[in-house]
């Protein structure tokens, strides 16, 4: 699997060609400061609670830091079984 963290990794996705890009490209560097100091991003509810409840004690760090390091390895790895299994009940509204 490959990710793409750049402009053309995203165009391509979209499918927008070279010229898109450099006319988008053009276009943002002609774009004043002033316009930029005004963009915001607000959180939804459920993010704020995301948040929250993040900071409570529900969360096993140890198991986090765990499932961090094995990503981060490359060993970690779930059943294609268990992951069928949550997508069935999730549908069912089973927990």
């Amino acid at each position: 699997m490959e990710i793409r963290n750049n402009l053309e990794g995203l165009s391509s996705l979209l499918g927008l060609n070279a010229t898109d890009l450099a006319a988008s490209r053009a276009k943002n560097q002609n774009t004043s400061a002033s316009a930029l100091d005004t963009d915001h991003a607000t959180l939804s509810s459920t993010a704020s609670e995301m948040a929250q409840a993040a900071g409570q004690d529900g969360v096993r760090m140890e198991k986090v830091t765990e499932i961090k390091a094995a990503l981060a390895d490359g060993t970690y790895s779930v059943p294609a079984s268990a992951v069928a299994s949550k997508i069935v009940d999730s549908m069912l509204g089973e927990k």
